[in-house]
C-alpha cells in the first residue's frame, strides 16, 4: 500500500473547490469508498475477542455480535474506523 499525505490530498480539495466556485465549470474530483470487510473478519485478523474489539470500537458487544450474525449494518463513525481497522490494523494492536 502506498503512503498516503492525508494533509496535501485536504488543501489539494479545497483548491479544487476554490478553483471549482470561481469557474463554475471544472470538475471536481471525487471519491468512492469502499465498503470495509465484514466486522467479523477484520476482528479475527486483528486477533481479538468480541468484548476488547467491542471495547476499541466505543461500541458494546451486543452491537459487535449484531453485525457479525448480519442483524446490523455498522454506520457511519463506526463504518470508518472498521476501513481504518482494515487498512491499519496497527492502530489497533498499538492500544492493547
Amino acid at each position: 500500500m502506498t503512503k498516503r499525505d492525508i494533509g496535501q490530498e485536504i488543501l489539494d480539495g479545497l483548491k479544487e473547490i476554490k478553483a471549482h466556485k470561481a469557474s463554475n465549470g471544472s470538475k471536481l474530483v471525487t471519491r468512492k469508498l469502499k465498503d470495509p470487510s465484514p466486522a467479523n473478519v477484520i476482528r479475527e485478523k486483528l486477533d481479538l475477542s468480541q468484548d476488547a474489539f467491542a471495547s476499541l470500537m466505543g461500541v458494546s458487544i451486543r452491537t459487535v455480535q449484531d453485525w457479525e450474525q448480519g442483524r446490523r449494518e455498522p454506520q457511519g463513525p463506526a463504518k470508518s474506523l472498521l476501513r481504518v481497522a482494515e487498512q491499519h490494523p496497527e492502530v489497533f494492536t498499538d492500544l492493547r
